[in-house]
């Protein structure tokens, strides 16, 4: 009997080794943090650079401006405060105008916070704009202005301020002497009527925008009727804004007037540091040019944008380098820090007011208008029962004995 013979299994044929795929390109996460590391110093160590050799080059200019600033006059510094101050309550009692034109009756304490807050986040936040717009939004409704009307004048009250700033300019450069872009203007004269033509013509005829509506929800690929009853509503709504000639000639006359008290701020800084003031004609030209020039920044605030417009447009205007400084200097120190420092302190005043507090959640059926408003929220006080009148309980009558008369 022979031996088993076993066959040797076959060779399995080696598997191929898994070597990890590596990134040739990639960069490592510390080599990339460091590189960003050198970056953001080269960028400082250049902007000190800029900085050292902007200030040495203007050191005697700085130097004549410091020299200015160290005491400016208490009185007519007094009045520059005041006359951006009331350049803010100008504002704000356009937008209550406006407001009241579509019968929406507002306070002017809560329109002036309202203004001061809505600037400051406006000209310290980075696209302050949508946070501005945001913020008149939420407070018109609470001051019980419906979504339509609410956007009617925000719009509006935008479009007026560009127009009185655009006006502004054109007289300055007429009276100057030389000629005024008079197409700027009138595009935005036609702009401002085109608004309120045409809110007024949707309103009382909604039927309009059944066509394009109609059209837009083909192209959504929805039903026709989608979004008809939304729009309607909203036109409904908007039905109330009626802009009468006395309410808009008030409304546009505010906005001028709150672009010329800023612009007077500008002048008496200049009494302020003790120098003799430019032109009117002057003053304004400068004055428009570097708000038109900080319209279109992006900077918060329309840092070295601003200020570099108003310096140049002074100097042009014949006064001399160390006053423009100065001046300009203690305008943004009065325009930018204590306004916005009002405004700043509105803004938490409104923040408070919209923070229910204890007392709002054991009513819960209180408004945002009731905390805005809390003597609205005062309850009726009870008249005590008069024996003329029938609003006690009744005595028990006692039953007569018998045989009395």
């Amino acid at each position: 009997m022979s031996a088993p013979t076993y066959a040797a299994p076959a060779p399995s044929p080696a598997s191929p080794r898994r070597v990890p795929v590596r990134a040739v390109h990639a960069t490592p996460p510390r080599v990339a943090g460091q590189r960003r590391h050198r970056l953001r110093i080269a960028a400082v160590l250049a902007l000190v650079a800029l900085f050292g050799t902007e200030l040495l080059l203007g050191w005697s200019s700085l130097a004549g401006a410091l020299h200015h600033l160290r005491r400016p006059h208490p009185g007519w510094l007094t009045l520059a405060v005041l006359a951006e101050v009331v350049s803010m309550n100008a504002y704000a009692r356009m937008q209550r105008h406006l407001l009241r034109s579509a019968g929406v009756r507002a306070r002017i304490v809560d329109t002036v916070r309202l203004a001061f807050a809505a600037h400051s986040l406006n000209e310290t936040l980075p696209g302050g704009a949508a946070f501005s717009t945001r913020l008149n939004y939420q407070q018109m409704r609470r001051f019980g202005a419906s979504p339509a009307v609410a956007s009617w004048v925000i719009a509006l009250s935008g479009i007026l301020s560009s127009c009185a700033l655009a006006a502004i300019t054109a007289g300055s450069a007429l009276a100057a002497g030389g000629d005024a872009d008079w197409r700027h203007l009138l595009g935005l004269l036609m702009a401002t009527v085109l608004l309120i033509l045409g809110a007024r013509r949707l309103a009382h005829k909604p039927d309009i925008v059944r066509t394009p509506l109609a059209a837009f929800n083909r192209l959504r690929r929805r039903p026709t009727t989608d979004g008809h009853d939304r729009v309607s509503a909203f036109l409904g709504q908007l039905r109330t804004a009626q802009l009468r000639p006395s309410m808009g000639f008030a409304a546009s006359l505010l906005a001028v007037l709150n672009w010329l008290l800023d612009a007077l701020g500008l002048w008496l800084c200049f009494r302020a540091i003790g120098e003799p003031p430019p032109s009117i004609t002057a003053t304004l030209l400068a004055f428009c040019a570097a708000m038109a020039a900080g319209g279109v920044t992006i900077v918060p605030g329309g840092f070295g944008i601003i200020d570099s417009a108003l310096i140049l447009g002074l100097i042009t205007g014949g006064v001399a380098t160390p006053a423009a400084v100065a001046a300009v200097v203690l305008y943004r120190i009065v325009s930018f820090g204590f306004i916005i420092g009002l405004g700043w302190l509105s803004w938490l005043r409104l923040r408070r007011l919209a923070t229910p507090t204890a007392a709002d959640r054991a009513h819960p059926d209180r408004t945002a208008a009731d905390r805005t408003h809390p003597e609205r929220c005062v309850p009726p006080r009870r008249r005590r029962p008069s024996r003329w009148t029938g609003n006690h309980p009744r005595r028990p009558s006692t039953p007569r004995p018998s045989g009395t008369p």
